[in-house]
């Protein structure tokens, strides 16, 4: 009975912890420039007051207005009175009669004066040394009351209760969750202020070292997946470092499957035990996927230094990390990075476990098919007679030979580097973006008419007129002729490069063939054309 009282009442707390959230955010919006931290004034809209709760406040009500601060703090001096004050992002103080709430959110509470409704604080703590008609709520931190303080209910969920004695608590006093385990959450607080409204992982400051002991145990675990498991983590790399694009459309599905997965293992009933152990698989995958790619950056960046000397994964992972690490103190850019990483991760580990399950089969299907051979062999009888047809077709292998491209253009000759391409790519924008302007079509019709631009003269000419400027063209790894197939791929993969903050195009910086995801992704390559011969 005890533990159903506390859950109800931790409930109770939560609930209209996110509901006064809600609402104070919808009222700041509608009330607050969005430009300016200063307290701001609004004209009450609620004057039929009801009850005696609200015949007190309406008789302490004499300012009519509601204090609203979003990054600062919100204070009410002594002998004033406002309809609420209210802080996000900030601390609320209270010294003078407040009609309604007092309410911080990633910030304290604090309150000497008199309160009609409730005094709430989410992430932060709420101190009471005066009165309080309603409760007073901690939401991840901790209540404190002062001698003075005069309050109905006490909630604290995942924190503690200090009370003075000579405080009033006319309700009951629950601490719900963790309480002292963890203290108050002054560091929590301190990390989204300084780091996450930044945009970014990491900040210096005081109380963000457990910041700083999550991201080196972290690192710690990578290391130790790249030691214990290197064959995995090379392969996996290996896996990325050859289907960029693929090991994305796997992350984006693997993502969407997910949670439909998990609703069916429910919805079976019999398959709830294993959602903890699906969940942890994916945790798992992400892990590994991203020590792997860490991995891989590392090695990337030690082969000047070391030659033709291998780099063990470990180490890396170790010099990739650390360097990572540095770019999550970056505003913005550290958070694009370490999703980034987190979706590459899951997605590379996803598609090698999708690989190795599938040569495995296939080599199952090759022992198979050898055996069956074998079969055949030892019974001569089971081998058709070779007619004429069969044997004028095998001794003429080449009767309709494949379209190919001129022997002097070819995937054989030098790679097109990124800058070069980069610039061919440029004079190619222009020229397109030139054109759509004498057409009077605005910017919106750019990127689709490149694509329509870039796919027709690959199928035509093999190369842009920017290629034909810098020198460049399109073939195909295979030596085929382009076709308008893999033109129209390759025009539509590009969209793919671009849209991961262009990783796919500088992808052509890393890759040992120059290939770019698109390039990938349609089997082609770009080629530097010696001189003398024309691409025209």
């Amino acid at each position: 009975m005890g533990n159903t009282y506390s859950l109800s009442r931790w409930l109770s707390a939560v609930v209209f912890a996110v509901l006064v959230t809600f609402a104070l955010a919808c009222r700041a919006q509608d009330s607050a420039p969005a430009d300016s931290g200063a307290p701001v004034t609004v004209q009450s809209q609620d004057d039929d007051w009801h009850g005696p709760d609200h015949e007190w406040r309406h008789k302490h009500h004499r300012g009519d207005k509601a204090i609203v601060t979003i990054g600062h703090d919100s204070h009410l001096a002594a002998g004033e009175t406002a309809d609420s004050v209210v802080s996000i992002m900030g601390s609320s103080t209270a010294e003078g009669d407040v009609a309604d709430a007092v309410v911080s959110i990633f910030g304290n509470t604090r309150v000497s004066g008199t309160v009609g409704d409730a005094a709430v604080a989410v992430f932060g703590n709420t101190y009471v040394d005066g009165k309080v008609r309603g409760d007073v709520v901690a939401v991840f931190g901790n209540v404190e009351l002062g001698p003075e303080a005069e309050v109905g209910h006490v909630v604290a969920v995942g924190g503690v209760t200090k009370r003075d004695p000579q405080s009033t608590v006319h309700g009951g006093v629950e601490n719900v969750g963790f309480g002292a385990a963890l203290g108050d959450f002054t560091g929590l607080r301190t990390w989204f202020e300084r780091a996450l409204l930044l945009g970014r992982p990491l900040a210096f400051g005081d109380h963000l070292l457990w910041v700083w002991i999550v991201a080196a145990s972290f690192l710690a675990l990578y290391v130790l997946l790249a030691v214990a498991f290197p064959g995995g983590i090379e392969r996996c790399a290996r896996t990325f470092a050859d289907y960029p694009a693929h090991s994305i459309l796997t992350a984006i599905a693997g993502a969407l499957l997910a949670p439909i997965v998990m609703i069916l293992l429910c919805v079976t009933v019999i398959g709830i035990p294993v959602v903890p152990f699906f969940a942890m698989a994916l945790v798992g995958a992400t892990l590994f996927g991203k020590a792997a790619l860490l991995a891989w950056i590392g090695q990337r960046i030690l082969a000047p230094l070391r030659g033709s000397a291998t780099t063990h994964p470990a180490l890396g992972v170790l010099i990739a990390g650390i360097i990572v690490t540095f770019i999550y103190l970056v505003p913005i850019l550290g958070s694009i990075v370490f999703n980034i990483l987190g979706v590459l991760g899951f997605g590379a580990a996803l598609y090698a476990a999708i690989l190795t399950f599938r040569s495995s089969r296939n080599a199952d299907a090759a022992a198979t098919s050898t055996d069956t051979k074998d079969s055949s062999t030892s019974n001569p009888a089971a081998e058709p007679p070779m007619t004429t047809a069969s044997t004028e077709q095998t001794a003429t292998p080449h009767a309709q030979p494949a379209s190919t491209p001129p022997a002097n253009i070819s995937a054989t000759l030098p790679r097109a580097g990124f800058w070069l391409r980069m610039g061919a790519l440029i004079i190619d924008v222009l020229i397109v973006g030139i054109v759509l302007g004498i057409l009077h079509h605005g910017g919106h019709f750019e990127l689709l008419a490149l694509a329509i631009y870039g796919a027709a003269m690959w199928k035509l000419k093999r190369t842009t007129l920017g290629g034909i400027v810098c020198g460049i063209a399109v073939v195909r790894v295979d030596e085929r002729e382009i076709d308008w197939a893999t033109a129209i791929v390759r025009a539509l993969a590009c969209f793919l490069s671009l849209v991961v903050a262009g990783l796919g195009f500088l992808w052509i910086a890393f890759d040992d063939n120059k290939q770019a995801w698109h390039d990938k992704i349609a089997g082609t390559v770009v080629v530097r054309v010696p001189k003398g011969i024309s691409l025209l």
